[in-house]
């Protein structure tokens, strides 16, 4: 039988009608013929809360104890998902991931998926079983300890056991019924994409976009892995939702695809750097090994042997890049005026892959962002986006404006 994978957030399953509503729409796709594999993650709120029991019990975990415990929510939606597929009279039983198993790397609470091996699960498929409802965001290490993938982790060990088992499609339903060309509670003109290739949705993942987690669209991206964002909470057709596919599989691609903003960045300048080989790498080894997230770079012209160096990253992170670059400082390695941190900007980028063979996307961005009186501060590029980084203030003009500077109204 073909294999379908199908993959329930945490509001598609928040509750035990949600759970009963879910297990209809795997009993529709087992009636068309499918061995169906069933991605859960823990009730909503459910992984905060135990997230939470683990800081009160101790502040200083080990994580191999912290993974023990944040997994098990899903253990719990996989057993009453089994168990209501049961009822329904489907042949269907729950997995956890050393069962499986998800074979993983040892490094708890962030860990990689290395192999799924299909035997266990295959074997019971060709015993009659139509449903294996596996735990999401959970695996097992070489040393045999359960472990966990990071927030968002079931979007990729869906993904994963798609690739695995050479599935048709790997369903992710959700509490959206696809991807948006913008944030719709932002801009009312938002349209939903039928289709968006692995790179515009990899970007637009990167940049902010809540839908998909980033390492499952690298996934999908690596194994050609058809995707598809579905809303849980509406009636389904063939057509529904949005298909995350490859560059070939889309008639043809608008110029900008989709506007994508992240408000939560700061932007920091070391002023009066030494201009000298190796500086940039000491500055950025140091952030790298402090966990750090850096994403813009800019580095000002040189006048008489000194520099400016700009960087963006997550306001959450400023600390940890003052403390990290202040120790560099007084270690004799890194000599600079001052470190001036601005944690009131916002990120906006429109992205696109029709920009390849496209000019004149910066020239038009830039001038409707002039025209809306925006100052740019940082600006970054790649083949299919531009990045700019503008005062928060002004952040949701910005999207509004450049969504209808693009006609991203008119993107389906």
């Amino acid at each position: 039988m073909p294999v379908l994978v199908m993959k329930f957030g945490g509001t598609s399953v928040a509750n035990l009608d949600r759970i009963r509503r879910a297990a209809k729409r795997v009993g529709v796709e087992v009636a068309k013929g499918y061995d169906v594999i069933v991605i859960v993650s823990a009730m909503a709120g459910k992984t905060n809360e135990l997230v939470g029991w683990v800081g009160e019990t101790s502040p200083l975990y080990d994580a191999r104890e912290y993974d023990a415990v944040v997994s098990s929510g899903e253990n719990v939606t996989a057993g009453l998902m089994a168990l209501t597929l049961q009822e329904m009279d489907i042949p269907a039983r729950s997995w956890q991931g050393w069962q499986v198993p998800v074979k993983t790397t040892s490094a708890h609470s962030q860990a990689r998926i290395e192999d799924i091996p299909p035997e266990n699960i295959r074997r019971k498929f060709d015993e009659g079983m139509k449903v294996a409802v596996v735990a999401g965001f959970q695996g097992v290490s070489p040393e045999g300890r359960i472990t966990t993938l990071g927030r968002g982790g079931s979007d990729t060990t869906a993904v994963a056991f798609a690739a695995a088992f050479d599935a048709e499609r790997c369903d992710i339903y959700t509490d959206v019924d696809g991807v948006y060309t913008t944030d719709p509670r932002i801009c009312a003109k938002a349209q939903k994409l039928d289709k968006i290739a692995f790179e515009e949705m990899l970007e637009l993942a990167s940049l902010g976009a809540k839908v998909l987690q980033t390492r499952s669209v690298e996934l999908a991206m690596r194994y050609k892995v058809k995707l598809r964002v579905l809303s849980s909470f509406e009636e389904q057709s063939d057509e529904a939702g949005t298909l995350v596919c490859d560059e070939e599989d889309i008639m043809e691609s608008k110029v900008v695809a989709g506007v994508a903003y992240s408000r939560d960045e700061a932007k920091m300048t070391l002023v009066s750097v030494a201009d000298r080989p190796g500086i940039a790498a000491t500055i950025f080894t140091s952030l790298s090994e402090a966990g750090v997230n850096v994403d813009m770079i800019v580095q000002n012209i040189s006048e008489e042997g000194r520099t400016d160096m700009t960087f963006s990253c997550p306001t959450d992170q400023v600390v940890r890049a003052e403390r990290a670059l202040a120790e560099t400082k007084e270690k004799g390695v890194l000599n600079f005026a001052e470190l001036i941190a601005d944690t009131d900007v916002a990120k906006v980028s429109v992205v696109g892959i029709g920009m390849r063979s496209h000019t004149g996307v910066a020239a038009k961005m830039f001038k409707v962002l002039s025209d809306e009186g925006i100052n740019i501060k940082v600006i970054t590029t790649s083949e299919i986006k531009i990045s700019v980084l503008i005062d928060r203030k002004y952040m949701e003009l910005a999207v509004q404006a450049l969504h209808d500077a693009f006609e991203l109204e008119k993107a389906v």
